[in-house]
C-alpha cells in the first residue's frame, strides 16, 4: 500500500471539507432559480422577435394596401367630380350628357365598392397594429423582468464568488509541504467520486459511502502503520483513520 505522512492524511480531511463546501457553492452558482427564469424569458423573447418581424411586415403591407385603396377612392371621386361639373355646365349634345350621367352612376357604384375595400383594409390594419403593439409591450415587459433577474443573478454570483475565494484562500495554506502523491490520488478520486476523494473512518464505517467495514478488516487496519494510505474496499475513496 502507498504511504503518506499521517499528519497530511489528517489535513486531507480539512481539504476535503473545504472542497465539499466549494462544490456546493459551485452547484448553487449553476442552479440559481434566476438562471432558469432568464433562460425561459430569453427563449420567449426570441420567439416574440420572430413574431415581431412577422407583425411588422403585416402592418407595413396593410398600410400600403390602405394607401392604395385611399388613392383608388380619391381617383374615382375626382373623376366623378369632373363629370358632375361637366354635366352641370350643360355643355355637349344630349347624347354626351346622357353618357356622362351613366358614367357618374357607374362611378358611384365603383366608389362604393372601393370604399368597402378601403374600410376592410383599414379594419385589418387596425387589428394588425393592435397585435403588433401587444407584441412590443410583452417584449418591453420581458426586458424589464430580465434586468431585475440579471441584477439578482449578479448579486448571487458576487456572493458565491466571494465564498469560493475565501475557501480557496483557506485551502492554499493546507497544501504547503503536502505529500504530492497523496494529493494526486485525492484529486483523481475526487474527480471520479462526485467531489469526495477522502472520507473519515468513523465508528467502523466509511463516511463517504456509509458502508460498514467488517471486523476482520478493521482489525487488520489497526495493525497498519499510521502512514499507510487506506482505501475503502467498497467505494475506493481514501480512508482517514480517527486520531
Amino acid at each position: 500500500m502507498p504511504t503518506a505522512p499521517a499528519s497530511d492524511q489528517q489535513r486531507l480531511l480539512d481539504i476535503q471539507a473545504l472542497d465539499s463546501e466549494a462544490l456546493q457553492a459551485t452547484h448553487r452558482r449553476t442552479s440559481l432559480p434566476a438562471l432558469a427564469s432568464i433562460a425561459e424569458l430569453e427563449e420567449r423573447e426570441k420567439a416574440l422577435h420572430d413574431d415581431l418581424v412577422a407583425r411588422t411586415t403585416e402592418v407595413s403591407d396593410l398600410r400600403r394596401e390602405v394607401t392604395k385603396a385611399e388613392d383608388d377612392v380619391q381617383s374615382i371621386r375626382d373623376r366623378s367630380d369632373r363629370d358632375a361639373a361637366r354635366l352641370q355646365s350643360g355643355q355637349g349634345t344630349p347624347k354626351d350628357l346622357q353618357a356622362l350621367q351613366s358614367e357618374i352612376e357607374a362611378l358611384a357604384k365603383r366608389r362604393s365598392d372601393l370604399e368597402d375595400v378601403e374600410l376592410d383594409a383599414m379594419e385589418r390594419l387596425e387589428a394588425a397594429e393592435a397585435a403588433l403593439a401587444e407584441v412590443k409591450a410583452e417584449i418591453d415587459e420581458i426586458h424589464t423582468r430580465l434586468e431585475v433577474l440579471a441584477a439578482e443573478r449578479d448579486a448571487a454570483f458576487a456572493e458565491i464568488d466571494g465564498e469560493l475565494a475565501r475557501l480557496a484562500s483557506e485551502r492554499a495554506p493546507l497544501l504547503e509541504g503536502f505529500d504530492q502523491g497523496l494529493l494526486d490520488l485525492y484529486e483523481k478520486l475526487r474527480a471520479s467520486h462526485e467531489g469526495v476523494g477522502a472520507a473519515a473512518l468513523l465508528a467502523g464505517q466509511c463516511s463517504g459511502c456509509h458502508v460498514k467495514i467488517d471486523n476482520g478488516t478493521l482489525a487488520s487496519i489497526a495493525t497498519m502503520p499510521d502512514d499507510t494510505v487506506l482505501r475503502c474496499e467498497e467505494c475506493g475513496r481514501i480512508l482517514i483513520r480517527e486520531t
